[in-house]
């Protein structure tokens, strides 16, 4: 046998290994991310400023635990000057419903019969002027002016008789309604307003552990911002990235296996979503020739059949691998 051929069965055994492993590897295939809770964010409903603060950054508060506190002093008077508009416009259609006073009418009756008196002194001087003004007794502008005062008296008569039709008719249907839909907006406002009231007493909306208390006590955060973040769910999830060649392999609902960097043994789990929108593999899930390809971003739920003391103690962010 030539020492060529002596080489090269020497190396045979370790050529088949790589074989198999390249075997494994494309049959096992992993995918790279890392280990998350659901966070949520309890949001400044004011931009007030932090007078208490009852927890800390991790610790774990059931739902309803008081959070933190907010200076109430102006919301509560914008409330107060809500409620004193909500109750000027109940006053105002209760007005409306009830309709004018029997004062008003009687001196709308008043204004009337002393406009009839007007309007008939008004005619009978223009009844006396006419004839000296056909024998030119009288200038023709004095004739005009008591024509024009008759006829103005004559209207001031037919305005105040409509007015006291007005007021004996009451009010129209038209603005009761619109009394009524000015007084719900008033009371919306109102109760808007006592609902952010009540809010600046934060309360954890669920069971959780606080992941994060981004403002300090003092600080006077805008409307919007977080002011407690928190990590809430029965039991954490895996992020991962699918490289193009594996993504044709997984779909929802798939069995996973989930390999926590640093900690034997596995999770087990399944797919729960995929990304339909591909992105640029992140730099810790680079793996060889994945660098250069595209990944697709998916979710990993663990299952229930683990250990669930286990779990919720798993921290968030932790390296891990998960084979399909």
């Amino acid at each position: 046998m030539s020492r060529h051929a002596w080489v090269s069965l020497r190396w045979l055994p370790l050529a088949a290994m790589l074989v198999l492993l390249a075997a494994c590897v494309e049959h096992d295939p992993v995918a790279l991310g890392t280990l998350e809770w659901d966070r949520i964010s309890v949001p400044a409903p004011a931009a007030e400023t932090i007078v208490a603060l009852q927890v800390r950054e991790g610790q774990r508060v059931r739902a309803g635990a008081a959070l933190l506190q907010l200076e109430p002093t102006r919301t509560a008077a914008q409330l107060q000057a809500l409620q004193a508009q909500a109750q000027q416009a109940g006053e105002a259609l209760q007005e409306l419903r009830n309709g004018p006073r029997s004062e008003d009418i009687a001196q709308a009756q008043a204004t009337l019969g002393a406009s009839r008196a007007q309007a008939a002194d008004a005619s009978a001087y223009y009844a006396r002027l006419q004839p000296l003004g056909r024998q030119r007794l009288v200038a023709a502008a004095d004739v005009d002016r008591a024509r024009a005062a008759a006829g103005n008296a004559q209207g001031a008569v037919r305005a105040a008789e409509q007015a006291l039709l007005a007021l004996q008719h009451g009010t129209r249907v038209e603005q009761v309604a619109q009394g009524e839909a000015a007084l719900q907006a008033a009371q919306a406002q109102a109760a808007a307003q006592a609902v952010t009231l009540r809010k600046l007493d934060l309360l954890a909306p669920r069971d959780g552990l606080v992941d994060a208390l981004p403002y300090k006590l003092g600080d006077q955060p805008p409307v919007g911002a977080p002011l407690v973040v928190m990590l809430v769910g029965e039991r954490p999830y895996a992020r991962v990235y699918l490289p193009q060649a594996l993504r044709l392999q997984v779909r929802v609902g798939q069995a996973a296996h989930i390999q926590l960097q640093g900690r034997d043994g596995t999770l087990s789990g399944r797919v729960r979503s995929i990304r339909s929108d591909p992105g640029f593999t992140p730099y810790y899930a680079l793996s060889g020739g994945d660098a250069a390809r595209l990944s697709w971003l998916a979710e990993i739920e663990l299952s229930a059949d683990n250990d669930p003391a286990r779990m919720a103690n798993l921290p968030a962010g932790m390296p891990l691998q998960v084979r399909f």
